[in-house]
């Protein structure tokens, strides 16, 4: 026996990797399921070149077999196995792996490809194992050789008797502690999980032994156990093959094995790209929004493999935010992978699949809208708040991508219409896109200001949710038309309508702005009422809705819309008004107050004070 020590590198990398690199404790299994499934492909390298190599895949394979009264999990491979020399140049130091080298050497032919390029990845074993034995037999040599460590005080190296080539890795699981369950990795079940979770797709078998039972022969109420060799991996991912192949129903059930949600996905997107980068993906749309979605609890990502392994549960670098309710997995051969699987380099490579990701998600969308109306306003029921921040988030950079997505509810067509709808039904005349906002499209029904717009026979969108105006006004105009609050200043209209108002009351209007103090910036005769009494309108960007939603936020950032008070001189309140103001200052002053809160209660704004109004009311009474 020969004993050796780690370099005093590899020693302190060895405690920081164990303590640090690695999040979870259980991804120790898929590191050694990869290496083994590396010594495989090998063996399959070798036989392209070595005519006197057959390989036979139905002969390989990967055994997990566990000892519980002995706390040994070992993980055993028919793989090519290493030689005394290479067990110590690959496992003696650490951050060095065979598998880089190779793979250099070789280029990958016919789907087998090395995943074990990563260098330290055997060493996450000493998270859950005290000890760590190594037994390999190279092939071609008559010799096995084992290495032995506890982890920091180094390894030793002797001969060893093997029966077949491979390599059996023996690990000592680490007894309990107060802050940590190592028996969970003697169980079968939670090994067979992380299998399930991590390497379902390596391409060779991955076999245990598990525990059964069935019923006494001549009993019907005793069951006796037995154990049976089984498969726990499904080897072919669905991503890898054909899209010929699969129908809707292997795209739900994929759906459902991974989790994705509880619905049914409302599409689903199978891509396989070859190129500058080439990868493998099938992205989903949900159908409803999940019940964390607006929490802080939900997180978005993809889940990311490198050739059938996973890399990350949850890889948010590969979806914007505005498109986070995608579900879905990507899979690549030409990432660079930095220390750990877990660790990926936010490299260019990453970054063309994201935008690839993106493209075709945004034109799926697309298509969805255009060939299956119900089923796209179905999914933007759900998701279009989602579409909205997008437009608005990151100062307006995605509104190109997100504008022809957006779909609001129309005054005239009474449903959900697209821009480019609205847009193409506007008369000639039209200037504006104009839009009403409110809680309900029912308030917005009843909303004072949207008299005259709809009397023109325009087309209103109406915005019901607090978003909307946000995005809009990050959006400005659509095909060159801006939009307009029905409640704005200018409308665009009334010039036509009223080329020379009287100006005869403007000492009374002047009279009512100064009794309102800065409540009001102005007061005057409305041009867009016809049956209203009185309505607020606003100038300046910010209006009274996004006022509301301003001021309903934690911090709230007391930015007030610029109110003007527009009175209906056409209605009978006006001669009232007229004759309190040439007769009765204090009862102009009464009914300049009653109007004023009567404005603000139709814009669902709060009373400044309800009992001075309520009073108020009784006096006129």
């Amino acid at each position: 026996m020969v004993k050796k020590e780690f370099q005093a590198e590899s020693k302190r990398l060895l405690e920081l990797m164990v303590n640090s690199i690695y999040t979870h404790k259980e991804i120790f299994l898929r590191e050694l399921i990869s290496n083994a499934s590396d010594a495989i492909d090998k063996i399959y390298y070798r036989a392209l070149t070595d005519e006197n190599l057959q390989f036979n895949k139905e002969d390989y394979y990967i055994k997990i077999s566990v000892d519980k009264e002995n706390r040994i999990v070992k993980i055993s491979d028919t793989g090519i196995g290493m030689t005394d020399k290479e067990l110590e140049e690959n496992l003696g130091v650490i951050a060095r792996s065979g598998s880089l080298a190779f793979k250099k050497e070789n280029k990958a032919k016919e789907g087998y490809d090395i995943i074990g390029q990563f260098g330290v990845g055997f060493y996450s074993a000493f998270m859950v194992a005290d000890n760590v034995t190594v037994i390999s037999r190279a092939l071609g040599s008559d010799q096995a050789c084992k290495w032995e460590s506890n982890g920091i005080d180094g390894y030793t190296m002797e001969p060893a008797d093997k029966e077949a080539v491979g390599t059996d890795v023996i690990l000592k699981i680490k007894e309990n502690t107060e802050d940590e369950d190592f028996d969970q990795f003697l169980e079968e079940y939670r090994l067979k999980s992380i299998v399930k979770k991590y390497s379902d797709f390596i391409r060779y078998p991955i076999k245990m032994d598990l525990t059964k039972s069935k019923p006494k022969e001549g009993s019907e109420d005793e069951y006796e156990q037995y154990t049976e060799e089984e498969i726990v991996n499904s080897m072919i991912p669905i991503w890898k093959k054909n899209k010929s192949e699969l129908s809707a129903e292997d795209y739900e059930n994929f759906y459902t094995e991974k989790r994705y949600g509880f619905d049914k996905p409302l599409r689903y997107i199978h891509i396989s790209a070859e190129g500058t980068i080439s990868y493998k993906a099938i992205l989903f749309i949900p159908e409803t929004i999940p019940f964390d979605y607006y929490t802080k609890e939900y997180e978005k990502g993809l889940e990311l493999y490198s050739n059938g392994v996973l890399i990350m549960n949850k890889c948010a670098d590969l979806l914007p935010d505005y498109f986070s309710f995608v579900k879905g997995m990507v899979d690549s051969e030409d990432l660079s992978l930095n220390i750990s699987r877990e660790m990926l380099q936010h490299d260019r490579q990453l970054k063309l699949i994201a935008k690839n990701l993106k493209n075709k998600i945004k034109n799926e969308l697309k298509n969805l809208l255009k060939n299956d109306r119900e089923k796209y306003e179905k999914f933007y029921g759900a998701f279009g708040r989602q579409l909205k921040y997008g437009v608005y988030s990151d100062f307006g950079a995605n509104k190109e991508d997100l504008q022809n997505l957006l779909m609001f509810y129309s005054s005239t067509e009474k449903k959900m219409v697209t821009l480019d709808e609205y847009v193409s039904r506007m008369p000639e005349e039209q200037k504006y896109i104009y839009y009403a906002s409110g809680e309900s499209t029912e308030k917005i029904d009843k909303m004072p200001q949207t008299e005259l717009v709809a009397d023109k026979g325009y087309e209103i969108l109406y915005f019901t949710d607090d978003v909307d105006e946000f995005a809009i006004k990050m959006l400005r105009q659509y095909q060159e038309k801006e939009f307009k609050s029905v409640s704005s200043g200018d409308l665009g209209i009334e010039q036509e309508e009223n080329d020379s108002e009287d100006q005869a009351h403007q000492d009374m209007f002047a009279k009512m702005k100064e009794l309102l103090k800065d409540k009001v910036t102005d007061v005057k005769p409305s041009q867009r009422l016809k049956n209203h009494p009185v309505c607020l309108a606003t100038e300046g960007d910010v209006t009274i809705e996004m006022e509301k939603v301003l001021s309903a936020m934690p911090n709230n950032p007391n930015i007030k819309a610029e109110k003007v008070l527009e009175i209906n001189i056409n209605h009978p309140v006006f001669k009232s008004l007229k004759d309190a103001y040439e007769q009765d200052p204090e009862k102009l002053e009464l009914y300049t107050d009653v109007l004023y809160n009567q404005a603000l209660l139709i814009e669902g704004l709060p009373l400044e004070d309800p009992v001075s109004f309520t009073n108020n009311i009784c006096k006129i009474m």
